[in-house]
């Protein structure tokens, strides 16, 4: 049986490559792309969407959503890191499919109505549209068959502020919502996906099985180990939203643990998550709000890399 999963994505150099992860594993059925805002604006991630599964001579459902954070003011994309066009400033073909009518927020409520109990959400991005979808019907807790979010730092920092990660910081009363709503959650935060690097030679391999679609992944690729050679001091680059998709896939490659997260929402530690680990005692209940959760904090990388190319090239 195939895993049912809606991806909520900004794509976004990482992004794209865990989309044609997706679209490429015969073991997940790409119920739909809900995009937002985040590594580019929300008209671009919707192109960017509907380019990447065009290239992969699939039809898959796009649905536009989150054009800014729920509360704060936005920031401007990051286009140092993942170029103007989410891909690496390269010429991209022209987009024949349209995204679909309803929001995405509606999307998700839509999709798991018709299908309770089956759908995964993978979010990649700011979670706008998660929490939006909340707010829209509060019982989609119960629908849901499990949200994986790549988001948040635990014990590593922060990769846009000394303590926060980007999607997180994108919109961090989104995130509070999400992060605390009482459905089963798995955080794949920096203290796994800093663990994996795609090399250039394993890329190459990847780019030549993947025809049109690994052309683009391949320029975006240089584009983006640019910004991580400088960043990290690596050859390669980080496939943060990749290991999203290798939790769901191969969950005994990481080491998780259960507890309680909330966000900060402002301040100087605006976007901070904060872990509550179960069973802990503190002073006071305050971090120990919403439902429990899973958080990883190790990973077998070297192998999640290894799947993520084997299931590209095969």
């Amino acid at each position: 049986m195939s895993i049912p999963v809606i991806f909520d994505t900004d794509p976004g150099v990482d992004d794209a490559q865990a989309i044609a992860l997706i679209m490429a594993d015969p073991e997940i059925e790409v119920v739909g792309f809900t995009t937002t805002f985040g590594n580019v604006d929300i008209a671009t991630a919707t192109r960017n969407a509907l380019l990447l599964s065009e290239l992969a001579g699939q039809s898959i459902p796009v649905a536009q959503g989150a054009a800014a954070p729920l509360v704060k003011k936005p920031h401007p994309v990051p286009d140092w890191i993942h170029g103007a066009d989410g891909l690496g400033n390269q010429k991209l073909p022209p987009v024949s499919g349209k995204p679909v009518e309803l929001s995405a927020a509606e999307f998700i409520v839509a999709e798991t109505r018709r299908r309770p109990g089956e759908i995964t959400l993978v979010a990649v991005g700011p979670l706008g549209n998660l929490a939006t979808a909340l707010q829209l019907d509060p019982s989609l807790v119960d629908r849901v068959k499990r949200v994986v979010v790549m988001g948040g730092s635990i014990h590593r920092g922060g990769n846009v502020t000394p303590v926060a990660e980007a999607n997180i910081f994108s919109d961090p009363h989104a995130a509070a919502r999400v992060l605390t709503a009482q459905w089963p959650l798995t955080l794949v935060g920096l203290d796994v996906t800093h663990k994996t690097v795609i090399e250039p030679a394993r890329m190459a391999r990847i780019a030549r099985a993947q025809g049109a679609l690994g052309e683009v992944l391949e320029k975006s690729y240089a584009f983006y180990a640019e910004f991580y050679r400088g960043a990290l001091g690596i050859d390669g680059c980080c496939p943060h939203d990749s290991v999203a998709v290798a939790w769901l896939r191969h969950p005994e490659l990481f080491t998780s643990q259960r507890g309680y997260l909330s966000v900060v929402t402002e301040g100087a530690a605006e976007g901070l998550t904060l872990f509550a680990p179960e069973g802990r005692k503190y002073p006071d209940q305050r971090w120990q709000q919403g439902g429990l959760v899973d958080v990883c904090l190790d990973l077998d990388g070297v192998a999640a890399v290894d799947w993520m190319e084997s299931v590209l090239t095969a």
